[in-house]
């Protein structure tokens, strides 16, 4: 082999990495209610998608989860990458809208775990971006909130974020997503 040859193996996690970068900066700079960002995001590296995976397989033994969540571990194990998004709640008070099923927000705090509209739809905005970034760029990826629940039981982005999708990455020659059973 030549010294001065460079291989796509050889340069894959950079190329990963590049990818989650700019994927977070895209959802980062994503338009949010009022311009407030409750988002947190992070790459996990593969210690990190390990121990989600391993905590995926063990919600279900629990029995808090479906038995989809161990293929969706396997895949979590089989990726080159994962990008995590998730948002804190906090009532927007945009005119006691309604949007989240309850009166108002007052009443909405009253039930700290029920999501407000907006900071679900800040998410799901954000989301969209990172995955169009990583669509751009030709890397496979598959946003799965089973790895959003693993990482929240594991606290991952913090105990105040409790809704996280994980966008998990591939650069592989067959899109690992594909043929899921």
């Amino acid at each position: 082999m030549n010294k001065n040859t460079l291989f796509e193996e050889d340069l894959k996690e950079d190329a990963v990495i590049d990818v989650a970068r700019a994927m977070m900066v895209a959802a980062r700079t994503a338009p949010k209610a009022k311009g407030v960002d409750n988002l947190r995001i992070a790459f996990v590296n593969t210690i990190g998608k390990e121990e989600i995976a391993n905590e995926m397989k063990n919600m279900v033994e629990r029995g808090e989860a479906a038995s989809f969540f161990l293929r969706d571990a396997q895949n979590l194990i089989n990726s080159d990458g994962l990008v995590l998004i998730g948002t804190s709640i906090h009532p927007m008070r945009l005119d006691n809208c309604g949007l989240c099923g309850f009166a108002n927000c007052e009443e909405k705090e009253k039930f700290p775990f029920a999501p407000c509209a907006f900071n679900t739809g800040d998410l799901g905005i954000a989301v969209g971006s990172a995955v169009s970034i990583a669509a751009d760029k030709r890397v496979d990826n598959r946003v799965m909130f089973s790895v959003g629940m693993g990482a929240r039981k594991l606290a991952l982005l913090g105990s105040d974020v409790k809704i996280i999708h994980g966008i998990v990455l591939s650069i592989k020659g067959k899109n690992i997503f594909f043929d899921r059973k």
